[in-house]
């Protein structure tokens, strides 16, 4: 029992930076496909949707934070709230990384057929990146709680 739950430690420790990396991922192909799209369709303005695109990548950044925030030698006492935070946090920055993704993209096409509304068609992708702050500052915070190894 103590191996899995030291398993579990670990895999808290390291899922913030993995799901994180798959949030950023997805989220940055939603909004490229629809950057490169806008690119065809449009005679400026490239680097305006291609600096859109890359808003999700910031969910990756968080989730490295959290990780070295969370490492530390992983014992049966502290390895259940490594794993509570590491996942829940983790899971977080995915969604919200998919999710930022598919906002930037509608922003690009919006922005693309409406070029006025660049700015403030930005503000959805901000809104949903404000969840993952508030995940990951409560990470931080709990982080702090879980006892270190003796």
């Amino acid at each position: 029992m103590n191996e899995f739950m030291i398993l579990l430690g670990w895999v808290g420790i390291y899922a913030p930076v993995a799901l994180g990396a798959i949030g950023s991922g997805m989220g940055c192909a939603l909004a490229g496909s629809a950057s490169v799209g806008a690119m065809l369709e449009t005679e400026s303005g490239y680097g305006r949707f291609v600096g859109m695109s890359v808003l999700p990548s910031t969910l990756v950044i968080y989730g490295i934070v959290v990780m070295f925030t969370l490492n530390r030698p992983v014992t049966p006492d502290n390895a259940g709230g490594l794993f509570a935070i590491g996942l829940l946090s983790a899971l977080a920055f995915l969604v919200v990384g998919i999710w930022q993704g598919k906002a930037c993209a509608s922003a690009i096409a919006a922005a693309k057929d409406k070029p006025e509304i660049f700015g403030i068609s930005l503000a959805p992708a901000a809104i949903i990146e404000g969840f993952a702050v508030f995940a990951f500052v409560f990470a931080l915070v709990a982080a702090g709680g879980i006892p270190a190894a003796p």
